[in-house]
């Protein structure tokens, strides 16, 4: 990803985005465990999809969705079926699996970006779970001409890589030192288009806190939402699906936070209140 201009050096700007990011542990054994209950939030699809059919219908805008870490496509299958049948145009990466930004992989995702704003000629919405998350944010802050809004699942962009369980994982497979590779962007620093974060208290491989969106004096139009979800369930999760496709329906330029207490009051028993006490 072509690296900007930065306003300090890199070592001041290093600095401060070690200020800002959250420095906890990563999530606890329990948690971890916990992630094989994402067969039971697949499974829990089919009783949801009469409700999951009655959310808000798609502009027809195209849709571009980034998968997690040593994922591919193929994960994101599900969720972009669903998104197709609400009336979007949905696409994936394109690039197999996802080991890690290595040489072009970056390059080929700007790409994909400016395929999908120019077959149609409107701004795309950019979905990205987990590391994908963060390559759609990092995209949008360079294409915002291009791209209508940002959202992601548990994408740990305001943490830093000791806070999740998967920073061995991710140097394993890129070949790339964590600790080097944030140094060359601003991950905590929200997109300057509307950006919203699902997140879950009960991942077991991202620290929740490094999933939260600080509020952005440049963007006013950030939020987050919490669903409860593993980590790997996040992108099968009802919940997730519903929050994607009420976020993705807002007409644009008419953005509004997500309504929590809607659907006569329901849907603050399904979606926490991301502001009580940790």
């Amino acid at each position: 990803m072509a690296r900007p201009e930065p306003k300090q050096s890199a070592q001041k700007q290093s600095k401060n985005q070690q200020q800002e990011l959250h420095d906890g542990p990563p999530p606890n054994a329990w948690l971890l465990a916990l992630e094989f209950r994402a067969i039971w939030e697949f499974g829990a699809l089919l009783p949801a999809w009469p409700m999951l059919a009655r959310a808000p219908r798609g502009d027809g805008h195209g849709v571009v969705v980034f998968p997690g870490l040593s994922a591919n496509d193929g994960s994101t299958i599900p969720l972009r079926r669903y998104l197709d049948s609400l009336g979007y145009q949905t696409g994936g990466w394109e690039q197999g699996f996802n080991f890690g930004p290595r040489a072009g992989v970056l390059e080929s995702a700007r790409a994909g970006v400016k395929r999908a704003f120019d077959s149609s000629g409107r701004k795309v919405s950019l979905v990205g779970w987990s590391l994908g998350g963060v390559y759609a944010r990092e995209l949008a802050k360079e294409l915002p001409h291009m791209v209508r809004g940002v959202i992601t699942l548990g994408s740990p962009f305001a943490g830093s890589h000791k806070s999740t369980n998967a920073w061995r994982i991710y140097e394993l497979a890129s070949g790339r030192k964590v600790a080097r590779e944030t140094e060359s962007y601003d991950l905590p620093t929200a997109p300057p288009v509307p950006t919203t974060s699902i997140y879950s208290r009960s991942d077991g491989i991202v620290a929740w806190q490094g999933s939260v969106q600080k509020p952005a004096s440049h963007n006013p139009q950030t939020e987050n939402i919490e669903v409860v979800a593993s980590h790997i369930g996040l992108g099968v999760n009802p919940s997730a699906w519903w929050a994607v496709a009420d976020r993705l329906a807002q007409p644009e330029g008419q953005w509004q936070p997500f309504d929590r207490p809607g659907l006569f009051g329901l849907k603050s028993f399904i979606y926490p209140d991301p502001q009580r006490p940790a």
